[in-house]
């Protein structure tokens, strides 16, 4: 994930993000999961560059992971490269055995 400089630092506002072709791998039975990872958050000093965010979220493709832990994965790695003020992490998990899971992870919690 690589940043760029904030040109309006001086002011709050919120920047929404969504990427709804987030796919990971159960790590329980390698099934792939889909969903759309939402990103809200109040920039500081940076922004994310969006082309290198669509790569990290792209990464996710071949990886076990649980939703939860996807979601807290996400807003990990994205407070400690772009220092936001605040941020949300949406995941919105399509239905697997007739389950929908959606996870909120946010900074600061």
């Amino acid at each position: 994930m690589e940043t760029i400089n904030n040109k309006y630092k001086e002011r709050d506002y919120e920047v929404n993000i969504r990427f709804p072709e987030f796919t990971c791998l159960c790590p329980m039975t390698s099934q792939p999961d889909f969903a759309e990872i939402i990103i809200n958050y109040v920039p500081s000093e940076l922004l994310v560059e969006l082309k290198s965010l669509k790569f990290y979220l792209n990464s996710f493709r071949d990886k076990g992971v649980f939703h939860e832990e996807a979601a807290n994965k996400i807003l990990g790695d994205f407070v400690e490269k772009v220092h936001p003020k605040r941020v949300e992490v949406i995941g919105n998990f399509n239905v697997r055995g007739g389950i929908y899971t959606t996870v909120k992870a946010t900074y600061p919690s």
